[in-house]
């Protein structure tokens, strides 16, 4: 029911929704929930992570690149690099974390 309540909890929100789907020793999958214009503002990851689009559409950025990922496209996020993503539109995204 994560993705639901996240759904749910975007009617009204006013900052990115993100919510445990799964972890164990060394990983976690998190689901991350946009409005349109919301920003996960600037921060840095630091265990091996990929970013992948459920639903909707978002922009990735980092110190050198943009990019625009669109419904299920991925992108590997960099360790220690500064990055932020803004949804373009209504999003849902997955984020894995560790190895």
């Amino acid at each position: 029911m994560t993705i639901k309540e996240i759904k749910e909890e975007l009617k009204t929100a006013n900052h990115p929704i993100a919510k445990s789907l799964h972890h164990g020793t060394g990983f976690k999958v998190l689901v991350m929930g946009f409005l349109k214009g919301m920003v996960l503002k600037e921060h840095k990851a630091h265990t091996v992570s990929k970013l992948t689009v459920l639903e909707g559409a978002v922009i990735y950025k980092e110190e050198d690149r943009v990019l625009k990922l669109k419904q299920y496209e991925e992108v590997d996020i960099p360790l220690e690099i500064t990055h932020s993503v803004e949804a373009m539109e209504d999003s849902l995204c997955i984020l894995s974390q560790g190895e």
